[in-house]
């Protein structure tokens, strides 16, 4: 995750508590999204961003993953991420995304 969006939602978080802040991704590759929901969840692992450690346990899920779809008018998903899906190795981003929600997820 890049040092401006770390700054984004460690900004948001301050403002609307943490409680109250869930991020969605949206990378192609399970290894990406779980690196940057470690970010927001336990702390910047690089060291290299203002999350460096700083736990702020956010709700983090991925645009592919069931939580997330069952949600959406399933038009607009079938729309905006239908084909992603497809592509994507869906099982494998729901098992990172879910092991890190699990490790470090606090809401």
């Amino acid at each position: 995750m890049d040092l401006e969006n770390q700054k984004r939602v460690k900004d948001l978080t301050d403002q609307h508590g943490a409680e109250n802040v869930v991020v969605l991704f949206g990378a192609a590759e399970a290894e990406s999204a779980g690196l940057a929901a470690e970010t927001v969840t336990a702390g910047d692992p690089t060291f290299a961003g203002c999350l460096a450690g700083v736990a702020l346990g956010l709700a983090v899920y991925h645009a592919v993953e069931p939580q997330f779809k069952e949600i959406v008018d399933a038009d607009v998903f079938d729309e905006q991420v239908g084909m992603m899906e497809m592509v994507l190795d869906v099982e494998e981003i729901v098992s990172e995304m879910s092991s890190i929600r699990e490790q470090f997820s606090k809401y």
